[in-house]
């Protein structure tokens, strides 16, 4: 079984999935790096220069190649969870945990972050309300929810770990 950390990004994702995968014996992967490797380009350079749309079909497909593995710690770019056969994926080959945060504690961990390409706006706070709200739907379809605002990585760890069924 794999876990799939999904949410908006700000909430931990990366953090946490490195120290679950240690607490787990677990190998750890961020779809995100994984995507810039097999496309020799940044995320932000993939959605500049092909779109949005052209991103999400490569996300997906990687996605499906690191589903085919087990015992990983996959930490998954935010907007993962809008197609809905990237969930299923998850669901079918894993555990899904979101985490969750408020977007004034979002704001604070990925200000001045350049890399965030839906961020590159002049009121990023509005951005991110704007996305939380339309995206909430979807991490709502998570397995587990935690809310990271005020917890620190090992604390959402040993939450996360509490969740994993006992074949850990």
């Amino acid at each position: 079984m794999n876990i799939y950390l999904v949410g908006f990004m700000g909430t931990g994702k990366t953090s946490v999935g490195k120290e679950l995968a240690k607490k787990t014996k677990r190998h750890f992967v961020d779809l995100d790096e994984l995507i810039e490797l097999k496309e020799k380009r940044s995320i932000a350079d993939i959605f500049s220069n092909s779109g949005e749309p052209s991103f999400r079909k490569i996300e997906s497909k990687v996605l499906k190649e690191v589903s085919r593995e087990k015992n990983f710690v996959v930490g998954c770019g935010g907007g993962i969870v809008l197609d809905k056969d990237n969930m299923k994926v998850m669901k079918k080959t894993g555990l899904i945990v979101c985490l969750k945060a408020s977007p004034q504690i979002i704001l604070k961990r990925v200000c001045g972050y350049s890399h965030r390409p839906l961020l590159n706006v002049a009121d990023q706070r509005k951005r991110i309300t704007h996305l939380l709200k339309l995206r909430s739907p979807y991490y709502a379809l998570a397995h587990k929810s935690i809310d990271t605002s005020k917890l620190t990585v090992k604390q959402v760890t040993a939450k996360i770990f509490k969740m994993i069924p006992m074949d850990k």
